[in-house]
């Protein structure tokens, strides 16, 4: 693979609008706003662009897509914007009549518009330039101890939160004994007194079982 310094070149294509005549102040603010955005994404953002440098923007990028589809048999969807830049090209002067014989001059600017696109794997793809080796393995050290100490803190809190919880239930469940141990008992109280008044023989049968026998048989005898 041909290298460029000690970066790969990625295989990609480009297209070019020679002697467009617009300012080149003017379309590098367009360009500014599509430059290392995926093609796709770049196609919608010049297409809704309020400024008039973005119609011939949209051609060059469009050119470009196709020349790296029909070309190198590239997958549009893969493509990323890799260069985008204005050339200044040739000034075209023109003169305006004012008063008194004098005349000025009128510069009616022109430039040269380039777009490079290239096929990013997807692990790189992503708003913005591609980042350097450097600083993508320093982001996830800056940010780790910031995300542990979020999670630490999420931790605690819902720690808390649980032990809270936890002790409101107890004290409603300790609230509830307290209000039914009364009303059990004597529940439990009514039952036993039905339980005995059941057991308990009748008071007629009693006091037969009370009497004495001998008793009877003397009054039998009087009777005689």
């Amino acid at each position: 693979m041909p290298t460029k310094g000690d970066a790969p070149v990625l295989p990609g294509a480009r297209a070019i609008a020679r002697h467009v005549r617009i300012s080149p102040t003017k379309a590098r603010r367009v360009i500014d706003l599509v430059r290392g955005l995926p093609a796709k994404e770049a196609l919608t953002v010049l297409q809704f662009a309020p400024q008039q440098a973005s119609e011939p923007v949209y051609k060059v990028l469009a050119s470009a897509i196709a020349n790296a589809e029909n070309n190198e048999r590239l997958d549009p969807d893969s493509l990323l914007v890799s260069e985008a830049y204005v050339d200044e090209g040739p000034t075209l002067k023109r003169f305006r009549p004012r008063a008194q014989g004098r005349a000025y001059r009128i510069r009616k600017r022109t430039c040269h518009i380039t777009i490079a696109v290239e096929s990013v794997p997807a692990a790189q793809r992503g708003r913005g330039a591609r980042p350097a080796a450097g600083a993508a393995k320093a982001a996830p050290g800056k940010a780790a101890p910031a995300k542990a100490g979020k999670a630490a803190r999420a931790s605690k809190a819902t720690a808390a939160d649980v032990t809270e919880a936890t002790a409101a239930d107890v004290t409603e469940a300790e609230a509830t004994e307290t209000t039914e141990a009364p009303a059990e008992a004597t529940k439990k109280a009514a039952k036993a007194s039905k339980a005995a008044k059941k057991a308990a023989p009748p008071e007629e049968t009693a006091e037969d079982a009370t009497e004495d026998p001998t008793s009877e048989t003397a009054a039998e005898e009087e009777t005689e």
